[in-house]
C-alpha cells in the first residue's frame, strides 16, 4: 500500500487552523467532502463515531483518524499539518500537530488495516516527522510523505 495511492496533493493541508479536536475533525470533513462528493456532516459522524470507541491521537504528537463510508469506492487520505497543537486526548497525552486521516469505502477490510498500518510506520519515524513539522508549503509535505513512503518501501 503507497501513499500515493492514498493521498493526493489537494489532500494535503499545511496549515490546519484548529483550537480543539472537534473543530480539527469538522476542518477535515470539510476538506474530504470537496475530495470525495460525499456530504461533510456525514465524514465527520463518522470520524466523531470511531472516536468514541477510543482516541486515535497515537502519540508523538500524531492523530490518524479513519473511518468506513458508504457512497465512495476507493480509500482517501488527508494530511493536516496544525498551525498549533491541540488537545486530541491521545494515549500519551501529548498534543497533536500531525493528523493523516483515512476514509475507505464500507467494504474495504484488509485494504482498510495495511493502509493504516501504512500510516502508522510512516508517521511512526521521527525524521520524517520532524520533517514534516518543519515545512509549511504543501507540494513539499506531499513530496516528504510520498518520497518517505517509496523510499521505506525499497
Amino acid at each position: 500500500m503507497d501513499i500515493a495511492n492514498l493521498l493526493s496533493p489537494e489532500g494535503v493541508i499545511p496549515r490546519l487552523h484548529a483550537t480543539s479536536k472537534k473543530q480539527a475533525l469538522q476542518e477535515l470533513a470539510r476538506h474530504a467532502a470537496a475530495l470525495t462528493g460525499l456530504h461533510e456532516r456525514t465524514i465527520f459522524d463518522v470520524l466523531l463515531e470511531r472516536e468514541r470507541l477510543g482516541t486515535t491521537g497515537v502519540g508523538n504528537g500524531i492523530a490518524i483518524p479513519h473511518g468506513k463510508l458508504s457512497g465512495i469506492n476507493r480509500l482517501y487520505g488527508l494530511f493536516a499539518r496544525l498551525e498549533t497543537a491541540i488537545d486530541f486526548d491521545a494515549i500519551d497525552e501529548q498534543p497533536v500537530d500531525l493528523i493523516f486521516m483515512l476514509l475507505a469505502p464500507e467494504n474495504a477490510g484488509a485494504d482498510h488495516l495495511k493502509a493504516l498500518a501504512r500510516v502508522s510506520r510512516l508517521l511512526r519515524d521521527k525524521s520524517t516527522c520532524d520533517k514534516l513539522r518543519g515545512s509549511d508549503r504543501a507540494d513539499a509535505l506531499y513530496a516528504l510523505l510520498t518520497e518517505t513512503a517509496t523510499s521505506n518501501a525499497a
